[in-house]
This record gives C-alpha cells, structure tokens and sequence, in this order.
C-alpha cells in the first residue's frame, strides 16, 4: 500500500510513518505547513503531492479540511480521516464529499476501543435500566479538550432513549438520578488514553476498559483504514465496518 499523510510532522504524523516503515506501508509524501525530515518528501500543499497513492491519512486540524476535501474530489482520493473536532458545517462538507469518495472518519483509531464500543453497547441492550452506568476517561496533561472525543463515542454507544449525561459530578445534592450516565475526565501526566465503561448493579458490577500504552495503536488502526478502503465504493465508513469485516473473516 502507498498513502499520502497529511499532519506528518505532528506526533501521530510521524507515529504512522514510523509504523508504516515497520508494515510495508510507502509514504509517498507527507504534506505540512512545519518543515520536517521524515524520510520522505514534504510538502506545504495538498496540490504539491505527488500521483500514485492509495489512500490518504489525515491527522491534522479542522482548517485543513478546506483544501483537503477539494485536493480529494478532484483526484478521487480515499480518504481516513482522524482529525477530531469539526464543526457541523465541516461534517456536512464530508457528508457531501462521500457521494463521491470513500471516507473513513473516526474519533479513535483503535481498533480495541472500536470493539470496546461493540461490547458497550451489548452490555448495554442486556443489562437494561437496572445497572448504572459511569464512564471515565483518563489522558496526558497536556489534553485540551474534555470529555474526551473516544468518550463521547462510548456514550452514544451506551445511551438510551431516556438517559442523560451528566459531566462530573459536584456540590452537596449529587446524588445519583434516574437515567444519569455519568461522564468523567482526568487529566495527567503522560497517559496516552485509558477509557472504561462500568454497568453498576445491585450487588454486582461490571466493567469494560482498554488502555492505549503508546501512540502506534492509533498510527496502526490508521493504516488498517487506509488498506480497508482499497476498492470500496463511495460512502462514509468507520471502525464499525473495519471491525465487522475482520469479524467476517473469523
């Protein structure tokens, strides 16, 4: 497989060069508004990249979807989207772009935290009303959003008709409502990200967790995308249909 990779000078742009170099994966080119030396060439824009890639891999910011979306349509680009925090005008233009591209997007790349978003949501529909359920989710200090965006996945995953969440909990009257799903976020030092679900019952518990010890869980779930979009038809996909396929071939 060849891949463009947009962000490649940031740190999950060199993850996932750094574990495309371990999986066979070319790096055609990165592209980057940071001069960097990554062992390939870099650009500053999306028109300067060369011909001849399979996919391309964007971790990079919101603002670059401007020129991505166009570079794409008119080359006709798969693209793997991991950059979170688009706004609804974005997620639109991505919706509109993926009547006439495969795009795979996601909050996480993590081929375990999708499948613990499977696994949620089973226990979920199982468990019914009586259990409780609290989500927490723990990263690096340096982490400015919060919750984080593989939280608000598990919540959705989680969330029923008649729940709502409830982000942390203070003050002297906390006690705990009907329907409540509680979400919580700790930040500190270098955690790469830790999130658990927990089904809290009458005299029993259970709990659902994944712990990401290094950034090329997500440079890894990246390039899997990247390789799970060769040959698919137009459309938006994520780590649902990723997961669901590798489930098939069991």
């Amino acid at each position: 497989m060849k891949i463009w990779l947009s962000g490649a000078a940031g740190h999950m742009g060199r993850a996932v060069a750094e574990a495309a170099e371990s999986q066979g994966v070319r790096v055609l080119a990165g592209v980057d508004r940071v001069e960097a030396d990554l062992g390939f060439p870099m650009v500053s824009r999306f028109a300067d990249l060369p011909e001849g890639g399979d996919a391309l891999i964007d971790f990079s910011a919101p603002a670059a979807l401007g020129e991505l979306l166009p570079w794409a349509l008119e080359r006709r680009v798969p693209l793997v989207l991991c950059t979170t925090g688009y706004d609804e005008a974005q997620l639109e233009q991505i919706r509109e772009a993926s009547r006439q591209l495969a795009i795979f997007r996601s909050g996480n790349m993590s081929v375990g935290i999708a499948l613990l978003r499977r696994l949620a949501r089973e226990a979920a529909q199982v468990l019914g009303e009586p259990f409780d359920i609290e989500i927490t989710e723990t990263h690096h200090r340096r982490k400015a959003d919060a919750p984080s965006g593989t939280a608000l996945m598990l919540l959705e995953a989680v969330r029923g008709a008649n729940s709502q969440p409830v982000f942390g909990r203070h003050g002297r009257e906390s006690r705990r409502q009907p329907g409540e799903i509680g979400v919580h976020a700790r930040r500190g030092g270098t955690v790469v990200g830790e999130h658990e679900v927990a089904f809290l019952g009458d005299q029993e518990r259970i709990c659902l967790s994944h712990s990401a010890e290094s950034r090329s869980v997500f440079a890894l779930g990246a390039l899997r995308a990247g390789a799970f979009l060769i040959g698919k038809a137009p459309g938006t996909y994520e780590m649902d249909d990723l997961l669901a396929e590798r489930l098939q071939g069991i």
